[in-house]
C-alpha cells in the first residue's frame, strides 16, 4: 500500500493547495475508498475564505460531494467488497442528542460533517464509516453521481418547502444547489422561475428549460407578480447568501408564502420581519438531507429526470486543484466543477 496519497487540504489564509498526506487503512466499522470525481461546493468555498474556521483546523483534507469505489474494507465490515460503486452520505451523528433522540440525525447537536468537521473525499483515497456508503444503482456515471450530494440538498429543501404541484416557486441564486432546487421543484409540477446576475448561470438555467429573470437589469417582483397573476410566489428559495438575495425573495412572496433559506450567511442579516407580520409568511431553514432524501436523489438522477450532467461546467485533475478553487471563487461563470481524483482510471486500468 501506498505510504501517502495526493489531496487537496485547506492550509488556512485562504489556500488550498495539492499535497501528499498519509494513507491509512480502514479501522473496524470503515471502508476506503477510492473518489473518482469530487465537486467543489459553496460550503467548500467558505472554508476556503475562513468563514468555518471554527470547524476546520488547518491543515484539513476537504470535500464531501465524492463518487467513486470501494477499495478495502476495515473489520467487521459486511456488504462491501472492492470494486463496488459508491457514494458517501457524510453525516456521522452522535445518536444521543435531543435532535437525534427526536428522529433529526441530519441536524445532530454533535454532527461530525465528513469533509468539514474529519477528513474529506477530495484525495485520491477516503476512509470513512461503512455506514455512510450508498450503493450506486448499475449504469449510472460515475461523474454525473458525483452530483448525488448536491441533489440530495434539493430534494430537501423542496420537501422542507412543501412544494406542491402548480405553487408558483422563486429559486434566487443560480449556482449548483439553486437550479437543482429549480429542477426539483419542476420535477414536482412547480412553475418555477430563477433569478441570477450571472450571465453564464443564467445561460445554464436557459439551457435545461428553466425560466430566468436578471435581478441587475429587471424588477423581479414586478416580473414575478405579473407572471403569478399580482399573488406573488408560494415558495421562495433564498441560496445566493447574500442580503439583496434574501431581500428579493421575501418581497417576491404571495400572502402567505414560504421563504426557505438555503445559502449560508457568513454574517447576521436584516429581514423586515413586519412584512412577515402582515402577509402571514413563513421562514424556514433547510440545512442538510436526510437518508431518504438521498434516496429520491438517486432515483431521479438515476432515471434520467433530472439533467443534472448539464451543470458541469469543467473537470481539473487533483494537482490542479488550487486553480478550480480560484476560478470558483473569481466568479469565472462556471456552475459546477468537479476535481478527478483518479478513482475511475484507477479502476479501468
Amino acid at each position: 500500500m501506498p505510504p501517502t496519497v495526493l489531496s487537496a487540504q485547506y492550509q488556512g489564509a485562504q489556500v488550498i493547495a495539492a499535497v501528499p498526506v498519509e494513507r491509512r487503512a480502514p479501522g473496524p466499522g470503515q471502508v476506503e475508498i477510492a473518489p473518482a470525481y469530487t465537486g467543489i461546493c459553496g460550503t467548500d468555498l467558505h472554508v476556503l475564505h475562513g468563514d468555518m474556521d471554527r470547524r476546520v483546523t488547518p491543515p484539513a483534507v476537504i470535500g464531501h460531494e465524492t463518487a467513486g469505489y470501494v477499495v478495502e474494507v476495515g473489520e467487521g465490515v459486511e456488504g462491501w467488497s472492492p470494486g463496488d460503486a459508491v457514494t458517501v452520505v457524510p453525516l456521522a451523528a452522535d445518536g444521543t442528542c435531543p435532535a437525534c433522540r427526536a428522529g433529526n440525525g441530519h441536524v445532530c447537536e454533535h454532527l461530525d460533517f465528513l469533509g468539514i468537521d474529519s477528513t474529506g473525499a477530495l484525495a485520491e483515497r477516503w476512509v470513512v464509516p461503512a455506514e455512510a456508503l450508498l450503493r450506486l444503482p448499475d449504469g449510472l456515471d460515475i461523474r454525473t453521481a458525483a452530483l448525488l450530494e448536491p441533489t440530495a440538498v434539493a430534494v430537501h429543501d423542496v420537501r422542507r418547502a412543501r412544494v406542491a404541484a402548480g405553487e408558483a416557486v422563486l429559486v434566487v441564486g443560480g449556482g449548483p444547489v439553486g437550479l437543482l432546487i429549480a429542477l426539483v421543484a419542476r420535477q414536482a409540477g412547480a412553475a418555477v422561475t430563477v433569478v441570477e446576475p450571472d450571465a453564464a448561470r443564467r445561460a445554464a438555467a436557459e439551457a435545461v428549460g428553466l425560466a430566468v429573470l436578471d435581478p441587475t437589469s429587471e424588477d423581479v417582483t414586478a416580473a414575478v407578480l405579473d407572471r403569478t397573476d399580482g399573488a406573488g410566489a408560494a415558495v421562495a428559495f433564498e441560496v445566493s447568501g447574500t442580503q439583496p438575495g434574501l431581500d428579493t425573495a421575501v418581497a417576491a412572496l404571495a400572502v402567505r408564502g414560504r421563504v426557505c433559506q438555503v445559502g449560508i450567511h457568513a454574517a447576521p442579516r436584516t429581514i423586515d420581519v413586519h412584512r412577515f407580520f402582515w402577509r402571514e409568511l413563513e421562514l424556514l431553514g433547510a440545512r442538510l438531507y436526510t437518508r431518504a432524501d438521498w434516496q429520491e436523489a438517486v432515483d431521479l438522477v438515476a432515471g434520467g429526470t433530472l439533467p443534472v450532467e448539464g451543470l458541469i461546467s469543467r473537470v481539473v485533475p487533483l494537482a490542479e486543484v488550487a486553480d478550480a478553487f480560484a476560478a470558483l471563487a473569481g466568479g469565472g461563470g462556471v456552475v459546477k466543477v468537479l476535481v478527478d481524483c483518479g478513482g475511475a482510471t484507477e479502476r479501468s486500468a
